[in-house]
């Protein structure tokens, strides 16, 4: 089992260094600084709190849907972090690249990544059309926190299956609690 693990981490630190090996890109290291920010707490916060403020019905439902989920998804990151208090990469690899002030605290699971599905997948199961817009943001904001140095693959892995999850459970009882023509 052992040695299971050591290759795994040896694919993963692969994959973590091809995409981080692009950090001196200008036009990727503007999108990646961008984009990132999508999936932190400020912004994620406040466009869930716009959209319950400024639409009605079933929107304004599904966005309390994705409040609850941003809410709760980040109980089990903390959780998460202080059960398996993984050294960020940029502290455990040589020869990273990452963003200046970089987070401290420990990288598994993202919670950039948990935070922008929690907050899109309520949007997604309520109007699928916008599948085609808001995840390949999610996936963006996930590889961001790869390419600035922040986070292996499996962290954001991690953060896009407690998102995910969250989002569907808070979609759904929201959906069988407040039926508005909601589904």
């Amino acid at each position: 089992m052992g040695k299971l693990f050591a290759h795994f981490y040896t694919v993963e630190c692969q994959l973590f260094k091809y995409v981080n090996q692009y950090f001196s890109q200008r036009h990727l290291n503007l999108f990646f600084r961008s984009i990132t920010h999508l999936g932190g707490a400020r912004l994620t916060i406040a466009t869930i709190l716009l959209i319950i403020l400024f639409t009605s019905d079933a929107v304004r439902l599904t966005a309390v849907a994705s409040a609850i989920a941003l809410a709760i998804s980040h109980i089990p990151v903390m959780i998460a972090k202080k059960l398996f208090p993984r050294k960020r990469p940029y502290l455990a690899l040589p020869q990273i690249n990452v963003t200046n002030n970089p987070l401290r605290d420990h990288s598994f699971p993202s919670g950039h990544t948990t935070a922008i599905f929690s907050v899109i997948i309520p949007f997604i199961l309520f109007y699928p059309t916008l599948t085609i817009v808001l995840l390949p943001v999610a996936f963006a904001v996930g590889i961001s926190r790869i390419y600035l140095g922040l986070h292996y693959p499996s962290d954001v892995m991690a953060g896009c299956l407690l998102g995910s999850l969250t989002g569907t459970l808070s979609y759904v009882f929201v959906a069988a609690n407040f039926p508005l023509n909601f589904l």
